[in-house]
């Protein structure tokens, strides 16, 4: 029989024998684990779980309430991911100041270019400033800012909004802000960021300060799945670019924005499109995932890669000619 694996996430306070009232309930309806990932960052417990449903005796409603009526009783929250429920099709846009990638994605959903088959949206855009309510106004979108006035974000009024809004992907478009493990583990594998910056080189604020400072002369942006690590998470996409001698930050900058906005535009497609895994901290690409994606550098760039000289292959074996100066 088809296994049918579906995804269960426990987010809460760290408790004793947790783990074991949940596994009791899934064995009790012939729910079998297939796997099982825990971690504790800062006092915040998850569970990442992934069981096969095939064969269990029990309605998918009655799953749900029941692992519902346990969280409540644990004072833990717990989702249920079927396989049905996986297609990401829902965004939330998390912006802070900067325009160039929150635009290019809302322009992207309002053409039908968002998703390969062009059923995608973005219903709503929140804010920890609200600089940006008049871009999302003019594309329709309704506005939350959930900070504070200085930018700290109120996470519990966050995580209302993208529950009200039945969110499956966040995209962090410049969003100027660290998202605590109660947000991450609730999301984990479904928020994607770009950062300025080919990571791991620069990761944290100010990257193409840090590019300028250490006079790098390529930089780079880099599209991520946002872990509790920051700036560690498996990168999905990347792009290069040359900084000319002399360049001021502002010069880096205007080369690497355009950039920001492809890298996070064609991660999220990815996503959307099923064609991406992490296995082992590292993205893969599907081998049958029928994507036309770039993944890094050009095929123009592709082109230029050195060939020789490797070790253990002479030059001239490798095609090139060897001036004998004897």
């Amino acid at each position: 029989m088809t296994r049918e694996l579906t995804e269960i996430t426990v987010v809460g306070g760290d408790e004793t024998g947790l783990i074991a009232r949940i596994t009791s309930l899934l064995f009790e309806r012939s729910i079998n684990i297939e796997d099982l990932d825990q971690a504790v960052r800062k006092g915040v417990f998850r569970m990442t779980a992934r069981v096969d449903t095939s064969e269990m005796d029990t309605a998918r409603d009655e799953l749900r309430g029941a692992l519902a009526d346990l969280g409540r009783e644990l004072d833990v929250d717990i989702q249920v991911r079927f396989p049905s429920d996986r297609e990401a099709r829902r965004i939330a846009l998390l912006v802070t100041r900067e325009t160039h990638a929150p635009e290019a994605m809302l322009e992207a959903e309002a053409t039908g270019e968002l998703a390969a088959d062009g059923d995608a949206e973005i219903p709503v855009v929140i804010g920890n400033r609200g600089d940006l309510r008049s871009l999302a106004e003019r594309y329709g979108k309704p506005f939350y800012d959930v900070g504070d006035g200085n930018g700290t974000t109120d996470e519990d009024r966050l995580l209302d909004l993208l529950a009200e809004y039945d969110i499956d992907v966040i995209a962090l478009a410049r969003y100027m802000r660290i998202l605590s493990p109660s947000v991450v583990f609730r999301y984990e594998g479904r928020i994607i960021n770009v950062h300025p910056s080919l990571l791991p080189a620069f990761p944290g604020a100010e990257a193409y300060r840090q590019a300028k400072d250490s006079g790098v002369r390529i930089a780079g942006v880099t599209a991520h799945y946002v872990t509790t690590d920051l700036d560690q998470g498996p990168v999905i996409t990347q792009r290069a670019f040359d900084v000319p001698a002399g360049a001021s930050v502002s010069d880096i900058k205007r080369r690497g924005q355009p950039l920001e906005a492809e890298v996070l535009l064609e991660a999220v497609r990815l996503h959307l499109a099923d064609a991406i895994a992490v296995h082992r901290g590292t993205v893969h690409l599907h081998e049958n995932a029928g994507v036309d994606t770039q993944l890094g550098l050009s095929a123009q760039a592709r082109e230029a890669n050195p060939k020789v000289p490797v070790d253990g292959e002479p030059l001239a074996e490798a095609g090139r000619t060897v001036i004998d100066t004897d």
